[in-house]
């Protein structure tokens, strides 16, 4: 895994913060469902099984 830093604007990291609770997922691990689904939606990264 890579770190990096992340700028983002508070009502967005609170919505981000909702979802990942009502999927009982953390903040990171919603924030990374959230790029994976993306990624494979556009095309750009196959689904991991």
């Amino acid at each position: 895994m890579k770190s990096f830093v992340l700028r983002i604007d508070a009502d967005t990291m609170n919505a981000i913060e909702a979802w990942a609770a009502d999927e009982f997922r953390s903040t990171n691990g919603q924030l990374q469902w959230i790029i994976a689904e993306a990624l494979h939606k556009s095309g750009r990264r196959k689904k991991k099984k």
